[in-house]
């Protein structure tokens, strides 16, 4: 029997995970005639079938106000304590409108009920499902305690209660088995887990990779283009990739990072763009659309992030930490050799499965280099290593894997098998 899914997050907009694999689940859920609806802060998706609500963003005027009050310190003022609930409050009336407007059978708290970006949100959905018993998946990508920036708090009684609650009618999910551990052990609670996935099923269209993105973005042909496909973020590891091209010395090679600035500040992107040209490094940011291929606005070229991946050379990858890693798999997906610094996750739920990677240990040192010259001059090799990295993400983390894994969780509160 289809049912109608809300989507719950402060954020579906852009190319962050949260975003990206949302619309994967709609996708697989559509296919089996569910129908998604989106509630957010900020809203990409088509009006129809969303409600924006501009207090559940996380650059919110209030949240931010209780943002900066709430974390780096023990003690809280009584205000931040009312601002908080009057907040919530008002998000909790909501989503009540959201789920009385588009008859919703399921809720999905994407990462909201995870990480406290929006306090009050999360509360609010505590609320809500506690009031109601509506059945919730909470699909959890990055924990609150996996951050140093909120380990100290003047709200842990906040963060105890909803990131994340424990509630009868809440289903859990993690995306790696450090997450699905560290749930248990914190909080009693059990989860599915359930990776981030590509459509192995799916090659990528012709259109991607006979673009003229190069030609756009005034690259030369013979051009060999490192592409970071990250947003600019501290614990993206950017610095290391500007390091592999200096010390590649060959003056063919430019760095292109695809994705956006802003989330924690500008002042990275600042930082970045001045050791690039200390270290005489062709550094170019690329505005992506994920679903639109345009011609350049105002001297910066605007993309796919499918044509991006497409016409790259090798795929960088230096992240200090990751709660999965999508983009190590759209690299697997583009069939692109890919350099990795070997991330946590990396190691316990994705090296295991064979993957065949140039890999760092937090530096570079002359054999990674070697590795990276021989990757981008043998093409016999590098047909090799994609090929078989291709399949291997087919068998682990395809859409038939998350197929199987939604159907487990909407037949535990529907009782029938619905995918």
């Amino acid at each position: 029997m289809p049912q109608n899914i809300g989507f719950v997050s402060t954020r579906f907009a852009g190319t962050d995970g949260v975003s990206l694999e949302s619309a994967k689940w709609a996708q697989i859920l559509w296919d089996h005639e569910h129908v998604s609806y989106w509630y957010a802060g900020k809203l990409d998706r088509a009006p129809d079938c969303s409600m924006l609500v501009p207090e559940a963003y996380f650059y919110d005027r209030d949240n931010v106000w209780i943002a900066e009050r709430a974390f780096g310190v023990r003690i809280r003022p009584p205000e931040l304590t009312h601002k908080i609930y009057e907040l919530a409050e008002h998000l909790k009336e909501t989503l009540y409108q959201f789920v009385e407007r588009f008859s919703i059978d399921i809720l999905v708290a994407e990462n909201a009920l995870t990480i406290p970006m929006h306090i009050p949100l999360g509360v609010a959905l505590t609320h809500f499902v506690a009031e109601t018993g509506m059945p919730t998946i909470a699909h959890h990508h990055d924990f609150y305690w996996e951050r140093a920036r909120y380990s100290v708090s003047a709200v842990d009684d906040f963060l105890n209660m909803a990131f994340p609650p424990t509630l009868p009618s809440i289903e859990h999910v993690t995306i790696n088995s450090f997450a699905q551990h560290d749930l248990s052990w914190r909080t009693g609670a059990s989860s599915v887990l359930i990776p981030n996935v590509v459509d192995f099923e799916t090659p990528p269209p012709e259109e991607v990779v006979d673009s003229d993105w190069r030609e756009r973005m005034g690259l030369e042909p013979d051009d060999v283009v490192l592409l970071q496909p990250t947003r600019v973020v501290p614990r993206k590891g950017i610095e290391h990739s500007i390091a592999l091209v200096s010390q590649l010395k060959n003056p063919k090679c430019k760095l292109v990072v695809s994705h956006e600035s802003g989330d924690e500040g500008l002042d990275y992107h600042h930082a970045l763009t001045d050791l690039a040209e200390e270290s005489g490094v062709d550094l170019r940011f690329v505005s992506t659309d994920t679903s639109k291929m345009e011609a350049p606005v105002n001297g910066t070229s605007v993309a796919s992030l499918a044509e991006v991946y497409a016409q790259a050379d090798l795929i960088t990858y230096p992240s200090l930490y990751e709660g999965f890693g999508n983009a190590l798999l759209e690299a697997f997906y583009y069939r692109k050799p890919v350099l990795v610094n070997r991330y946590s996750i990396f190691i316990a739920d994705i090296e295991p499965k064979g993957f065949q990677v140039i890999t760092m240990n937090g530096f570079l040192t002359r054999h990674v280099l070697d590795q990276v010259r021989r990757v981008i001059g043998d093409d016999e090799y590098r047909t090799e290593m994609v090929e078989r990295n291709y399949e291997l993400g087919k068998k682990f983390f395809s859409y038939s894997v998350l197929r199987r894994k939604l159907r487990t969780l909407i037949t535990s509160f529907t009782g029938h098998d619905d995918l």
